[in-house]
């Protein structure tokens, strides 16, 4: 990854522009707005992933975002806010992203259990966990009880994963355990707020988005 600049950006504009992240199809809902945010160091076995599977490729693209921001200075595992990079691609276009710490919400499940649950970034901390780092994440508490993330935690935690070489098909492969039959109601649109981050594919197809 040929990265010829970057910006960084302080935690208060990461906090900020979080506060402006609203749901994909409630745009009016901003769901982090009245939330308690902070920057915390969490090892990932605190850490309840919703989603059953790795994808080699996105992790292998993690990792090599994390070798490249390294060599600008930059600790993908310790942004302390939030930074754009700047690519240049092979055939002279470029393009600007943003990254910004994984994504942690607080969640009570119905059995009494208090999770901190990925909501965004799993691939990385997946990445931290082989690299036996404690990574930086957003921990976001006080999310109103009637916008949840839109999956539940797996029960097992980490252990069991499936390390996939292509990213499944719904129809064949249990991805998540949802909360909802519309789930991505209660998707929390990044993209609204930050640069070149990405949407869920399936929420993007939805004829009801």
């Amino acid at each position: 990854m040929n990265i010829i600049a970057v910006q960084r950006h302080s935690t208060e504009e990461l906090v900020a522009c979080l506060r402006r992240v609203p749901l994909l199809k409630q745009p009016e809902v901003l769901v982090y707005n009245r939330a308690l945010i902070t920057l915390e160091m969490i090892h990932t076995n605190c850490l309840h992933p919703p989603q059953n599977y790795i994808w080699l490729q996105e992790l292998r693209k993690v990792q090599e975002l994390r070798w490249s921001l390294r060599e600008h200075g930059v600790d993908l595992f310790r942004l302390d806010g939030y930074v754009t990079y700047l690519v240049r691609y092979p055939d002279g276009g470029e393009a600007s992203y943003d990254v910004y710490p994984p994504v942690v919400e607080e969640s009570f499940e119905a059995d009494g259990t208090v999770a901190l649950l990925i909501n965004d970034g799993m691939h990385r901390l997946y990445l931290a966990r082989l690299e036996y780092v404690v990574p930086q994440v957003v921990y976001v508490r006080g999310i109103p009880k009637e916008y949840p993330y839109y999956s539940f935690p797996r029960p097992g935690g980490w252990e069991g994963i499936d390390l996939l070489a292509d990213n499944p098909d719904p129809q064949k492969y249990f991805k998540k355990c949802h909360r909802q039959r519309d789930n991505k109601r209660l998707y929390r649109d990044f993209q609204a707020v930050f640069n070149n981050v990405g949407r869920s594919r399936s929420a993007l197809l939805s004829p009801e988005k």
